[in-house]
């Protein structure tokens, strides 16, 4: 296939890039940044433009690209910069390609789990409502934003990322430092459920979304089993070789990291992966334990 990308070189995109071209697939990157190769595609979210006519002939599209949403504290103008580059990215992508004269098949974009909210030990599938609070909102407008190109007939899969595990970027990599040195452990009660899932599936899982004509609309990319923040401080302790007992009270996290602490730290969703369990998918790691010493071990 002929895949167009967006985000190619975060996180994700890096690791699904690797994967796609390993299978052979043609990618085409693109990029905010003046052109280099015959491969990139200019587009630029913030001035609303893109070089669609550089679209036509694609067979798929993958829209990973967005502000961190953990880069820093949530001021207002942070959240303006977290909304805008989620929301407006992916209408211009949506709205380009649903007025291409053969549009693509398939249109991978990303969104999160925080569409649920904070909602304690209820188990959450794709059938779940939406919840509350600013990541429940932003992820509602972001995955309503690509309507236009659904109404084009494109299938459309919107990708809710847990926790990703990667030494390589996102919360892992943060966490990583203070069990080092044997000072990790539980943030707050501990008892908040973390749906996670390791890097080497999140590529797998594009690929499988990619080829799964079965699969559209809202799709869990979690591991099978959740697991609570203390399992997971116990589970990355043992994998480490160090003790994971110093909590980070409720209280801390609030005055270190604000709003933010409460919906992405101390904010529980039991996610359960069902559309993709449903579809054949098998995880290559779906326990916390073998999870980590892979991913760390791999680092």
């Amino acid at each position: 296939m002929k895949i167009a990308i967006t985000g190619s070189r975060g996180l994700i995109g890096r690791q699904a890039t690797k994967l796609l071209n390993a299978r052979g697939h043609s990618l085409v990157r693109l990029v905010r940044q003046e052109i280099t190769d015959q491969n990139e595609i200019f587009w630029n979210p913030d001035a609303g433009t893109i070089d669609s006519t550089k679209l036509e002939g694609i067979d798929a599209l993958i829209h990973l690209a967005g502000e961190n949403v953990a880069s820093g504290r949530w001021t207002e103008s942070k959240k303006a910069e977290i909304r805008q580059s989620r929301v407006t990215g992916t209408k211009l992508i949506a709205e380009a390609i649903s007025q291409l004269k053969t549009p693509p098949k398939t249109f991978i974009a990303a969104s999160a789990i925080g569409f649920y909210g904070n909602r304690g030990e209820e188990t959450l599938t794709e059938k779940s409502p939406a919840g509350s609070g600013f990541l429940a909102e932003v992820c509602q407008e972001w995955e309503a934003t690509c309507q236009s190109a659904a109404n084009a007939g494109i299938r459309v899969c919107n990708l809710r990322f847990g926790v990703v595990l990667s030494t390589e970027g996102g919360a892992l990599a943060k966490m990583l430092p203070p069990f080092l040195i044997g000072a990790g452990g539980p943030i707050g009660s501990g008892k908040q459920y973390m749906s996670w899932v390791a890097i080497d599936d999140v590529a797998q899982i594009i690929l499988h979304a990619l080829v799964t004509e079965s699969l559209s609309g809202p799709l869990n990319v979690v591991a099978p089993k959740p697991v609570t923040n203390a399992d997971f401080s116990t589970a990355l302790g043992k994998v480490l070789h160090r003790p994971a007992f110093m909590p980070l009270p409720d209280f801390a996290a609030r005055l270190m990291f604000g709003q933010m602490a409460d919906e992405l730290l101390l904010a529980s969703a039991k996610v359960e992966p069902q559309k993709l369990q449903e579809s054949g998918y098998k995880f290559i790691y779906p326990e916390i334990q073998a999870a980590l010493a892979h991913v760390l071990k791999k680092a």
